[in-house]
């Protein structure tokens, strides 16, 4: 009878072993470039909560990376990804940002990467609607919450510990990551100093550390082979032509395509979403604020890892729909508190703000009653390439 021999099974274990141990930026090379540029326009959700492609995006300096929400999802003629594709830039946009996107998504994405933000230009689009009374809540918050990203967390040895501290604390804030025992016990470990948290995470660590690299493993198979690119919009004959004349062409588009309504919002969205309510919509939004918000402590999060990273971000301040806001009963002093605000809070930390809170009122600057759109496109891609060229 022949003896077992165990050489091709130690030998698979080895391999496997190297597989989920090996640093993940050593795999990296696996994915090819037409993928990273099929990514920068895809918003699919995997490469968002994911790590690999937007990493192999900060590597390459051709990519600028652009982090925001659902207004990256218009992909009109006027949209950075197709304005500077036409324009044959230096620069590729690279979208980071989805429908529910809030600044505290967005410091597990950059946490993530930290080490490759030092002089790194990026752009951060703010929508004034993350800064509601109440804040980033569940409903959006579980739908683009990373669990990767918050392994990763956990062995972010660069992040400043009271940063780290905070990051976890408000985590722990959200169900969806409570019901994740590993996690919850390891951020615990983080946030509280007592003997108790503190063995309970040191016995959870080496696990959590495995599960880390099967998620980046699981992250990278994603890149490789799932990432399809979103259809683009282009028009060539934006081309040739100069700023004042894309606004105008903008306008005109704008123009036709709102036809239905005196707010300047498309005529799809309004037949949706407004005209069958609009007498009850008058005044709904009377008691509203963006004044006190959760979000601001999140925002400065951001801001704090972009500044200790020596990052180079150009910060959009997006206006809202003026005479809709007006309608809908939230005056115009109560939103410049806001504009101001967040304005102070960005120069506060040292860095570049465009802001176009003066456009509340301009026709055509949003697609809808907070999203950017036609004109306002135009606006920010010239401040993008005014950024990109002189800083």
């Amino acid at each position: 009878m022949k003896k077992p021999t165990f050489g091709p099974m130690l030998l698979a274990f080895a391999l496997f072993c190297v597989v989920l141990f090996i640093p993940s930026r050593f795999l990296l090379p696996l994915i090819g470039e037409q993928k990273v540029n099929d990514a920068s326009t895809s918003l699919k959700k995997d490469m968002f909560q994911g790590i690999a492609l937007q990493q192999k995006a900060l590597e390459d300096p051709k990519y600028l990376p652009m982090y925001g929400s659902s207004e990256f999802s218009r992909l009109d003629v006027y949209h950075p990804s197709n304005y500077f594709k036409v324009k044959n830039e230096e620069f590729t946009p690279f979208l980071i940002g989805r429908g529910g996107t809030q600044s505290l998504t967005h410091v597990l994405n950059l946490a993530s990467s930290m080490d490759q933000l030092k002089d790194r230009k990026i752009v951060f689009v703010l929508s004034p609607q993350w800064f509601e009374k109440q804040g980033l809540d569940e409903v959006h918050f579980a739908p683009n919450f990373s669990s990767q990203q918050a392994y990763h967390l956990i062995f972010n040895n660069e992040l400043k510990p009271e940063m780290k501290k905070q990051i976890a604390n408000r985590l722990l804030s959200f169900e969806i990551v409570r019901k994740d025992t590993l996690l919850k016990t390891s951020l615990e470990g983080i946030v509280y100093d007592d003997t108790k948290h503190k063995v309970k995470a040191a016995v959870a660590k080496p696990f959590a550390y495995v599960y880390r690299n099967i998620l980046d493993r699981k992250d990278l198979v994603t890149s490789m082979f799932d990432i399809k690119p979103r259809k683009t919009h282009t028009d060539p004959e934006l081309k040739s032509l100069a700023w004042n004349d894309i606004r105008n062409r903008a306008e005109k588009t704008g123009k036709a395509e709102s036809q239905t309504n005196p707010f300047g919002i498309e005529d799809p969205y309004y037949d949706q979403k407004i005209k069958d309510k609009l007498k009850r919509l008058k005044g709904y939004r009377a008691n509203e604020s963006f004044e006190e918000s959760p979000e601001y402590d999140d925002f400065q999060l951001v801001l704090d890892i972009l500044k200790q990273e020596h990052a180079k971000p150009l910060f959009i301040s997006v206006p809202v729909n003026g005479p809709w806001y007006d309608y809908a009963g939230f005056p115009k002093e109560r939103r410049d508190v806001y504009y101001q605000k967040i304005n102070d809070q960005i120069k506060k930390a040292g860095f570049p703000v465009a802001d176009f809170s003066s456009h509340e009122y301009d026709k055509y600057f949003l697609k809808d009653t907070m999203h950017l759109g036609w004109k306002g496109w135009v606006y920010v891609d010239e401040a993008i390439q005014q950024f990109y060229e002189n800083n």
